[in-house]
C-alpha cells in the first residue's frame, strides 16, 4: 500500500479531508498538553490561593454582623470555585469535539476514496481482485487517519477531567473548613461583644434564696439550743 500514489491519485475532497485531519491532530495535541500542564498547576495552588480570597474578604468585612459575614463567605467561596472550574474547563470542547468527529471525517474519506475506486474500476471495465484491493485499501487509509486522531484526543481529555476533579474536590474541601472557621469565629466575636451577664432578677432570686437560707438557719440553731436553756 503506497501513500504516495494513492496521494497522487486522490481527488479536491480526499485531500481536503487529510488536512482537515492533520490541523485536528495538531490542535488537539498542542491543547491536551496545555490543558494537562495547567490543571496540574491549578490542582497545586487552588487551596491556598482560596484561602487568600477569603483571608483579603474577611478585613473587609471586619465591621459587619456574624450573619452577613457568613453569607457573604458562602457568595465570595462559590464565585471563586466557579471561576477555578470554568478555568479548568478551557480546551475541553475541543478536546471533545476533536475526539468525537475524526473518526467520522476519516471514515467518509474512506468511502469517498472507495467510490472513486469503484468508479475507475467500472469505467475501465476490468474487476479483477488486485485491480480492486489495491484501491479500496488505499481508501482505507483516511480511517486509520482519523481513529490516529481521536485516540490522543480521548487520553488528553479523559486526563484532564481526572486532574480537573481533583481541583474541585480541594476546592471544595477546603471552602468547607473556610466556612467552618467563619462560623468560629463569629462565635468568638459574638462572646466578645456580648458577654454573658447576671440581670436584676437573678440577682434578686439570688439574694433571696441567700437571705431564706441564713434564716432557716438562724431557727435551727435557736430551736437546738432552746431546750438546753430550760
Amino acid at each position: 500500500m503506497d501513500f504516495a500514489n494513492y496521494w497522487q491519485i486522490s481527488d479536491l475532497v480526499t485531500k481536503s479531508l487529510f488536512f482537515i485531519l492533520l490541523a485536528l491532530s495538531i490542535i488537539s495535541w498542542v491543547t491536551g498538553i496545555v490543558r494537562v500542564l495547567q490543571s496540574r498547576k491549578l490542582a497545586r495552588y487552588v487551596a491556598d490561593d482560596l484561602s487568600e480570597q477569603i483571608k483579603v474578604k474577611r478585613s473587609e468585612l471586619a465591621n459587619a454582623d456574624a450573619a452577613s459575614r457568613r453569607l457573604i463567605t458562602e457568595q465570595a467561596l462559590l464565585k471563586h470555585i466557579g471561576r477555578y472550574r470554568y478555568i479548568s474547563e478551557h480546551g475541553l470542547p475541543i478536546l471533545g469535539t476533536t475526539a468525537a468527529i475524526a473518526p467520522f471525517i476519516g471514515l467518509f474519506g474512506t468511502v469517498w476514496g472507495i467510490f472513486h475506486a469503484l468508479n475507475n474500476i467500472g469505467m475501465s471495465g476490468q474487476a479483477e481482485l488486485g485491480q480492486v484491493a489495491g484501491p479500496v485499501g488505499e481508501a482505507l487509509i483516511m480511517t486509520g487517519l482519523g481513529i490516529a486522531v481521536a485516540i490522543p484526543a480521548v487520553v488528553f481529555y479523559n486526563l484532564s477531567v481526572r486532574i480537573n476533579r481533583r481541583v474541585m474536590y480541594q476546592a471544595n474541601d477546603r471552602a468547607h473548613d473556610l466556612l467552618a472557621q467563619s462560623a468560629e469565629i463569629s462565635s468568638t466575636q459574638s462572646l466578645i461583644d456580648n458577654p454573658p451577664t447576671t440581670t436584676a432578677t437573678q440577682a434578686t432570686a439570688v439574694k433571696g434564696g441567700t437571705t431564706d437560707t441564713l434564716e432557716n438557719k438562724r431557727k435551727e440553731h435557736y430551736q437546738s439550743s432552746a431546750p438546753s436553756q430550760l
